[in-house]
């Protein structure tokens, strides 16, 4: 049988890696990890290193910063990345696992990994194994309630606009923004703007000895690109959005 595994692997703590993750990794023919350089580690790969040798690591180039969209420098990475796992899986059989940060199924890469090697493998069993998001940890990380009783939450990346996040405040309870990077300065108006910028939290490179976290109001100016803003409901009463 030929298996291709999403695996998520958390916001880059090893320790946040689920049993489960653990389990498919070390079982895996192959483990392939998403990077920017071939030369260089990156966070998924210093994560999965954590917990099983060497020898069965093979790094795949995405175009993982480049913005405007289906790029060709996307398009390019996809299609190489593509070809790579199906030639492992067409020539070895087996399990490929693909170990993405957070969760597989929300804002991934693996997305469109997925997609292209089953255009070239028809018979590829594709699963996922979820992982913990950027979200959660910074909620456990900084006291953070993200939702209680019938309070809305809103998941959105700041690639999609300033303008969405700021509505996002209008529709919902709680809101996460990914993504902050160069449009934090601009998040942080909009929540002064809106009376919501106290209780706010941000936070990057969680786990990591580069971590940064803290109020919204302390976030640097442009933040990472992988950083996170929860922006926590109004609440005045215990249990009152029972």
């Amino acid at each position: 049988m030929r298996r291709l595994v999403g695996v998520g692997v958390g916001p880059g703590d090893p320790e946040l890696v689920t049993v489960k993750g653990v389990r498919v990794l070390s079982e895996a023919d192959l483990v392939v990890v998403p990077v920017m350089d071939p030369l260089e580690q990156g966070r998924a790969e210093t994560t999965v290193r954590a917990h099983i040798g060497s020898d069965r690591v093979r790094r795949l180039v995405f175009a993982l910063d480049d913005r405007g969209g289906p790029t060709a420098e996307r398009l390019s990475a996809w299609e190489a990345a593509a070809n790579a796992v199906a030639q492992q899986l067409v020539e070895h059989g087996g399990t490929v696992a693909f170990a993405t940060i957070g969760d597989p199924n929300v804002y991934s890469t693996f997305t469109y990994l997925a997609d292209a090697v089953r255009e070239r493998v028809p018979d590829v069993v594709v699963e996922t194994v979820p992982g913990i998001t950027a979200m959660q940890d910074l909620a456990a990380r900084s006291g953070t309630v993200l939702c209680e009783g019938t309070e809305s939450l809103a998941l959105l990346p700041l690639t999609a606009g300033v303008e969405a996040f700021e509505q996002a405040l209008t529709s919902f309870d709680s809101v996460v923004a990914y993504k902050g990077g160069r449009h934090m300065p601009a998040v942080l108006d909009v929540l002064r703007r809106r009376g919501r910028l106290d209780g706010a939290v941000y936070g990057a490179a969680l786990g990591l000895p580069d971590e940064q976290l803290g109020p919204a109001a302390d976030a640097p100016a442009p933040a990472p690109y992988l950083s996170t803003v929860i922006v926590p409901a109004r609440r005045s009463t215990r249990g009152g959005k029972l």
